[in-house]
């Protein structure tokens, strides 16, 4: 008999502990919502790799890798195109591709 009036008792617990954990998760989702519209107002959350945007100043346009150290990148720098071979005893910048503007 003694073991029936604790079975309600425990489910009771069980439910308030099941409660109290609903509504923790549904606190951190409500703060992970505000912090990303605040990220999204003040333009926080921008990626760190973006496409190619005539706007910025220097963008890796391609990279290929030569050996498991080395690495030929492609970059534009205000318009212009060059090739820089990083990754060996010392970086070394293979050209400038085009014309001059």
């Amino acid at each position: 008999m003694n073991k029936k009036r604790d079975l309600p008792e425990k489910i009771r617990m069980t439910l308030s502990n099941i409660a109290v954990a609903t509504g923790a998760l549904a606190f951190v989702i409500a703060l992970l919502a505000i912090a990303h519209r605040i990220a999204t107002h003040f333009k926080l959350a921008q990626r760190i790799i973006d496409k190619p945007d005539d706007k910025k100043a220097l963008v890796i346009e391609h990279s290929l890798a030569v050996d498991p150290r080395r690495r030929l990148l492609l970059i534009r720098c205000e318009g212009r195109q060059l090739l820089l071979l990083t990754g060996g005893p010392q970086d070394l910048l293979v050209g400038w591709l085009g014309p001059k503007p």
